[in-house]
């Protein structure tokens, strides 16, 4: 499975891989097929998917509303759905069609 995915041409979906407590947010780039992101929040009460959520809304330039988590809610595999990007952070090594 690529570590993207563009749907109807207006929709990304991102297959990531999280790592939670981290030191810092950043894009680290390829895990896998999948892209690695690293966020500073714990894996606590939703906390983790919170802040990833807010996190990659501002890689993409895009308001919160417009990122949602699609599947892995519990689990460091996750996939999420970024409506319109108006930005594609080099690290995610993407290409738009």
């Amino acid at each position: 499975m690529p570590h993207f995915q563009w749907q109807d041409g207006q929709t990304l979906l991102l297959h990531c891989h999280v790592q939670p407590k981290a030191s810092r947010d950043v894009l680290v780039g390829l895990y896998g097929e999948r892209l690695k992101v690293q966020i500073s929040a714990p894996p606590v009460d939703g906390k983790a998917n919170k802040h990833l959520l807010k996190y990659i809304a501002k890689e993409f330039g895009v308001a919160k509303a417009r990122v949602s988590l699609i599947r892995g809610e519990s689990s460091r595999q996750k996939t999420l759905a970024i409506v319109d990007p108006q930005k594609l952070p080099a690290a995610a090594q993407i290409t738009r069609p």
